[in-house]
């Protein structure tokens, strides 16, 4: 059988594996003059990696430990993690509706109309909030998350 300490090594490493992706995912609409389709699925192919290598050592190895650990650390490190979560799906609500609208108005495969996207919809200016709130929200609570569990895996695995 795997080790404890194989196991949180593994998950270290996936988690902080995700990083990379994370920044590169969000250089890439940052340096975007405009944000055409080609450019949406070009982000998405290091988002969703960096999701996945995140998501399955919380699924797989974290929440299922999560109350035999009940204290201190652990639980502020699941709080954050769950804020950052949670922050995320406040995100999709608003990409969802984004992404309704600007495909319906041609502006994904035709990107160069000049055109406010809140002139396409009466609410675009609330879903484009809820998205940069959601995006940064997750970064942050992601990041001091991260941070946390690095903390918890140092003493716990390497120095304890």
């Amino acid at each position: 059988m795997v080790s404890d300490s194989a196991i949180a090594t593994a998950a270290a490493l996936m988690v902080t594996a995700s990083l990379p992706f994370y920044l590169y995912g969000a250089w890439i609409m940052i340096d975007a003059e405009t944000v055409s389709w080609d450019v949406l699925v070009y982000h998405l192919k290091f988002i969703v990696p960096g999701l996945v290598l995140n998501t399955i050592p919380v699924l797989a190895w974290m929440l299922p430990r999560l109350l035999d650990q009940l204290g201190g650390v652990t639980v502020l490190h699941a709080i954050l993690g769950l804020q950052a979560y949670a922050l995320l799906v406040l995100a999709l609500t608003g990409i969802v509706r984004i992404l309704q609208v600007k495909r319906d108005a041609d502006l994904y495969e035709n990107p160069e109309q000049d055109v406010d996207l809140d002139d396409l919809h009466p609410d675009m200016s609330a879903w484009r909030g809820r998205l940069r709130v959601g995006v940064f929200g997750y970064v942050i609570f992601w990041f001091l998350a991260w941070l946390l569990g690095l903390y918890q895996y140092l003493g716990r695995y390497v120095l304890g």
